[in-house]
């Protein structure tokens, strides 16, 4: 076995796209995965040629964040937030494997509050045409801009967007299976099979992102379906729209449903190699908002307030005022979000207003490589409520890929 490392760069969505979890087979689970591991065995044995004049390689390859953070009328805190490691292995030239284990917050102590480590992506890629392929495994959910591109030196900001964290769950990983492929001309698409949320832990501060299951035993009675298609014909443009759909009052008895919907798209263009643009909008939808607040009050003693409708966007523009320089490059942008986790309640409820929130976050990136980013910005955070007030934040970040 050959092994390599070096950075590992190809575009998400693509024929070598891979994203890496753990399956564990439950009893629960198993319904879910007998017919398409029984279509791959078939599949694999009727092309044994894939190895005829083939190396076989292993590629290493990673990403870290090391931040300074300094929100208002707090003491700063300096946190190695992500060691990230990816693992990519070629079978032959139509079967790829690929894995991504994360460390977050330095370090992971038994039952206290601290770090996590997480097995973000770990499957197996069949290649068979450039319009249709198979992959099965630990899966990122294709929705939205940061949640399959994440490495600090591709995104303006030491911090990802609000959105991408209290309406789009990211990094938004589970146990799944789904096809992947490009058509056309410069059309590409993903559609997974995928663990639900769990309804049990969503919350009105941070909307569904506590139901994420994670790939560990994760209860699939009742599957989600999610998607994204993309159109990136024109250069330096990528136009795309993600679903992602499930019920997910399984933890509940007697059992109710909480169907979970989740609607997703944005652009971003490029026209130069100077300018760049982003855009983004997304919303959740809670059915039966109402009876899962309800049975959660009864169950835990306190109102959780969840909203039947979340919704989210931001508008953002990057500009390198310092470009193909030997020294480096310099860039500045400017980004405005709204992000509301109570943005529709259920009959009878009131929305909670410190959790419809704006910001503008405004700052600087010093590219010294291409694949090392040094960070700097300001983000001024606003509130509806009159008592509850947003803190500001001032950030430094240092980012860095291989």
């Amino acid at each position: 076995m050959v092994l390599t490392i070096q950075k590992f760069s190809i575009p998400f969505g693509q024929l070598g796209t891979f994203t890496v979890q753990k399956f564990p087979m439950s009893k629960r689970r198993r319904r879910f995965s007998v017919a398409l591991p029984l279509a791959l065995v078939a599949l694999a044995a009727a092309m044994p040629a894939w190895a005829q004049d083939y190396q076989p390689g292993s590629v290493l390859s990673g990403y870290m964040d090391f931040h300074l953070n300094k929100p208002e009328f707090e003491d700063a805190r300096l946190d190695f937030h992500r060691f990230v490691l990816l693992f990519t292995h070629s079978f032959g030239d139509r079967l790829r494997f690929v894995g991504e284990l994360e460390l977050e917050h330095a370090f992971v102590e038994g039952f206290e509050e601290s770090g996590e480590l997480e097995l973000e992506q770990a499957y197996l890629d069949f290649l068979l045409t450039r319009g249709f392929n198979l992959r099965a495994g630990m899966l990122l959910a294709p929705v939205g801009i940061i949640n399959e591109r994440h490495e600090p030196p591709v995104y303006y900001g030491v911090e990802r967007p609000f959105l991408d964290t209290v309406i789009v769950p990211s990094t938004w990983f589970d146990a799944g299976a789904g096809v992947h492929g490009e058509i056309g001309r410069g059309f590409r698409y993903r559609a997974y099979v995928m663990s639900p949320l769990n309804a049990a832990e969503f919350s009105a501060g941070e909307g569904v992102r506590g139901g994420r299951q994670k790939g560990g035993e994760a209860n699939v009675g009742r599957p989600a379906v999610t998607g994204r298609f993309e159109w990136v014909g024109h250069p330096g443009l990528t136009v795309g729209a993600s679903a992602w759909t499930g019920r997910s009052g399984f933890e509940f008895r007697p059992r109710f449903d909480v169907p979970v919907t989740l609607a997703e798209a944005d652009v971003r263009y490029a026209p130069t190699d100077r300018l760049e643009v982003r855009a983004q909008f997304a919303q959740v939808f809670v059915d039966n908002a109402g009876d899962l607040n309800d049975a959660l009050t009864r169950r835990i003693g306190v109102n959780p307030n969840v909203a039947r409708s979340m919704r989210g966007f931001y508008l953002e523009s990057g500009y390198r005022v310092v470009a193909a320089s030997p020294a480096g490059e310099v860039g500045v942008f400017l980004r405005y979000e709204n992000f509301d986790t109570q943005h529709r309640m259920p009959d009878g409820y009131v929305p909670l207003p410190q959790f419809d929130r704006d910001a503008w976050t405004f700052g600087a990136t010093f590219w010294p490589d291409p694949d090392v980013a040094v960070k700097i910005d300001y983000t001024v955070l606003r509130s509806r409520s009159a008592v509850i007030e947003a803190p500001d934040s001032f950030n430094v970040g240092l980012g860095w890929w291989f």
